[in-house]
């Protein structure tokens, strides 16, 4: 019996030791972990900013005995893609922008043709020399994926070629000064900018097409140039966002400026589904497109282009 006493007492005081020690080793590794905190300068910030957002809006219609008229069958395609790349370090700042649309419509009546087509990259350096201010380089390039075509409004006349792939091309060397109080607005402006107008095509490159001269393919102009870029979110979920760009040529009428102005207006339904209106605008003095009826003479005007759409969205 005393035996049987003894062990229990001593499996009790053996039990309480263990479960005492546990204890000990528990606390002091909170205590340690408590003591020991993260150094700052363990957390290196990420100097690269990369991302993009993708648009896919696709439309489809049709017509069978309907009264009240019109096409028979309809389908449109509209799609874009943004995808930006921004290097900070110090007082070294890099933006890398890559924009791509293109568009596609057919109906019964019109057949099949183009809506939308734009490729621009630009490239920009800067080097900080103040507040907000940089001394930057710029470099932009603009042109389209495919042939386009003008349309008339007799069915037997035939579409005329009036542009492909890097006919036109636009392309900008720009050294300037660059004011970026935010991420969100940047206005860079250069009184020294280098312009080539590019008409690879042989066909339209004898017609002197886009203001270049008559069978030649580049046309070098030098000018001013002002770019102001503005990224706005008016409410949730609603992001404005605007370029203008700027150009007067010093060679030839510099008081008739060049304007490209982008407009678009993105509405973000859930995660995949938004909506998207855009307005662009354009004016060159060298690009006719106007025939006066009464002279028959062709001249410049403004050329305007709008889009709505609402599809599919897909954010990296």
């Amino acid at each position: 019996m005393r035996k049987s006493v003894l062990t229990i007492i001593c499996f009790l005081v053996c039990f309480q030791v263990l479960h005492a020690q546990s204890d000990w080793m528990k606390t002091s590794r909170e205590e340690a972990s408590g003591k020991i905190k993260k150094d700052a300068n363990d957390t290196v910030p990420a100097v690269w900013k990369k991302g993009g957002i993708f648009n896919l809006n696709i439309n489809q219609g049709s017509l069978t005995n309907w009264a009240a008229g019109g096409d028979k069958f309809s389908f449109s395609v509209a799609s874009n893609l943004n995808a930006y790349a921004f290097y900070k370090k110090g007082k070294n700042n890099w933006d890398n922008v890559l924009d791509l649309a293109y568009g596609y419509v057919n109906t019964t009546s019109l057949g099949g043709r183009k809506s939308d087509d734009r490729i621009g990259i630009t490239t920009k350096y800067g080097y900080e020399i103040g507040k907000n201010l940089y001394l930057s380089a710029l470099l932009d390039l603009r042109t389209q994926f495919t042939d386009g075509y003008l349309y008339s409004s007799v069915d037997s006349v035939k579409p005329t070629l009036v542009s492909r792939f890097f006919s036109p091309a636009y392309v900008l060397l720009s050294p300037g000064l660059d004011y970026k109080p935010s991420d969100q607005l940047s206005v860079f402006f250069s009184p020294v900018t280098a312009r080539y107008v590019v008409v690879m095509d042989d066909h339209l490159a004898a017609q002197g097409a886009f203001g270049v001269d008559t069978s030649k393919h580049v046309k070098s102009e030098l000018g001013a140039y002002l770019t102001v870029n503005w990224v706005k979110t008016l409410a949730k979920n609603i992001v404005y966002k605007t370029r203008m760009d700027l150009y007067s040529n010093y060679k030839h009428n510099p008081e008739n400026i060049d304007l490209f102005w982008t407009n678009s207006l993105n509405l973000q339904v859930n995660k995949y589904i938004s909506a998207n209106i855009s307005l662009d605008m354009i004016y060159d003095d060298d690009v006719r497109v106007f025939e006066n009826p009464k002279t028959g003479v062709l001249g410049p005007r403004l050329q305007v282009k709008q889009v709505i759409g609402v599809g599919f969205t897909a954010k990296f």
